[in-house]
């Protein structure tokens, strides 16, 4: 079997040039991978390119899959993914994964922009204060989640009450309320996130909801986890669409 000649061609519109990893060593691999990514799973897909690319790098993150995220963010930046909405992508991975696991990717992501000679620091694109945060970001609760967020900071057990209130200044607060994405795109995000590492299905039907709410439609997201298949696999693609159906309901 060969790469099939869609798949060549639309590789080759991600990445011009540039050869696949490991092609000389697994040419089996590549070429099975490459057909299904690149020409079976666009077929289907009915999003954008920049869409796309957008939920594989937030999935990438989600995943651990650093290596790969190397390879697909020129592929991003190559169809119109911009610097700064790539940076978005790795930053609001921050409260859903941790430092711990979002660092390796802020020094792939910028070893790239060097090499493509993007002039970094990017600019701010923080919009709240250390006096504003909480409060704005209790109003991006509110707007994803609806009315029932008005005071969640301060609800809950004494004893973690401030995990809620960490969760509206610092989750929403420093990291939703930010230029680059709506809240709309960033749920998108989210649910990659929480769909790629796995073990979050409670959150994820939650957010699964939120995205419903904010106008992603089933069908959409379904596409969305349906474009991750390739680089997460069946079992948290297929958990991912199972909250989606309850989250439908």
């Amino acid at each position: 079997m060969s790469m099939t000649p869609s798949a060549k061609e639309y590789r080759e519109r991600l990445l011009p040039d540039v050869p696949p990893t490991h092609e000389a060593t697994d040419p089996e691999l590549v070429e099975r991978f490459d057909s299904f990514a690149f020409d079976e799973v666009i077929v289907q897909s009915k999003l954008d390119d920049r869409t796309r690319m957008t939920v594989i790098l937030a999935a990438l993150v989600g995943c651990q899959g650093v290596e790969e995220f190397k390879i697909m963010l020129p592929a991003a930046l190559n169809v119109g993914v911009t610097p700064l909405e790539a940076r978005e992508i790795v930053y609001q991975a921050v409260p859903y994964l941790g430092m711990g696991r979002v660092f390796p990717f802020v020094g792939a992501m910028n070893e790239i922009f060097t090499a493509r000679g993007v002039e970094l620091p990017l600019p701010n694109m923080a919009m709240t204060t250390p006096d504003s945060r909480e409060r704005q970001g209790e109003a991006a609760q509110v707007s994803i989640f609806g009315d029932s967020m008005y005071g969640f900071a301060q609800s809950g057990p004494e004893e973690t009450r401030h995990i809620n209130r960490w969760l509206t200044a610092n989750c929403f607060g420093d990291w939703y309320v930010r230029g680059g994405f709506g809240c709309e795109k960033r749920e998108v995000l989210t649910l990659c996130y929480l769909a790629a590492q796995g073990g979050c299905e409670s959150q994820l039907t939650s957010h699964a909801k939120a995205n419903l709410r904010l106008g992603n439609d089933k069908a959409f997201l379904i596409d969305v986890i349906s474009n991750l298949a390739p680089y997460i696999g069946y079992p948290r693609c297929l958990n991912a669409l199972r909250c989606l159906e309850e989250a439908a309901k």
